[in-house]
């Protein structure tokens, strides 16, 4: 993609009204519509969906094909994807607009900074879509201990976690890092979920980079584990 294309997107994204921003580590307030500054944080239900239904995460979302066809599938749920490459988000967003899927947005920014930005008990579930293995920084990988740490505090009660991935490096350490983690239970993982019944109709839908990955004979793996919500007393 040319570097006048991309501009082009960038520009575009700020006038989507699903779409929101931010790129500074000290500053708590997102960009929306027009650069409009909001402040979301703990309400995210009222403030930009209107309603009380429950707010779905994909992480690392790119395009954000799991939030549009689970968007599509679950209209009585909220998504939001969240991914740091504006030019893929561009695409999730606008398809979303384009089909009057009000119940999908999307966050521009890094995950490290999702605290931020989403309050305790905002979030019901998490998918995590292929996301970078990230092979030589294990400590940056989305399943790490310094991650789950993070999406405890915007989990509610009885949440779960769902990784897809075509890594077996991620997956079997993801293994690892659940069995590891006190605060994580372990529900369900296969390292081949095509080879068999699908645990979950979710897992139906594929991604950009999953049909690459299955085009060259790749398998996919599947974890999903349920999180505990950080105790009001364990953040004092």
């Amino acid at each position: 993609m040319s570097r006048r294309n991309k501009l082009a997107k960038f520009a575009q994204l700020l006038s989507f009204p699903n779409v929101y921003e931010n790129f500074d580590d000290g500053d708590a307030q997102l960009s929306g519509k027009d650069g409009e500054q909001c402040n979301l944080k703990g309400n995210w239900a009222s403030g930009h969906f209107g309603n009380d239904k429950p707010i779905v995460l994909e992480l690392a979302c790119g395009r954000g094909e799991y939030c549009l066809a689970l968007a599509r599938k679950f209209p009585d749920k909220n998504f939001i994807g969240v991914d740091i490459k504006g030019a893929r988000i561009w695409k999730g967003a606008k398809i979303a607009l384009e089909e009057g899927l009000d119940n999908v947005a999307f966050i521009r920014t890094r995950i490290e900074q999702l605290t931020q930005f989403i309050g305790a008990n905002e979030i019901s579930e998490i998918w995590i879509t292929f996301p970078d293995p990230f092979l030589r920084k294990p400590n940056r990988r989305l399943t790490a201990p310094p991650f789950l740490d993070r999406y405890r505090q915007m989990l509610q009660a009885n949440a779960v976690v769902h990784l897809k991935t075509d890594s077996p490096e991620l997956y079997e350490y993801t293994l690892l890092s659940v069995e590891r983690y006190p605060h994580a239970t372990l529900q369900y993982e296969d390292d081949d979920i095509y080879a068999k019944d699908l645990p979950i109709p979710e897992l139906v839908y594929k991604t950009y980079y999953e049909k690459m990955h299955l085009a060259v004979g790749k398998t996919i793996k599947y974890i999903r584990f349920g999180l505990q919500a950080l105790d009001p007393v364990e953040d004092q």
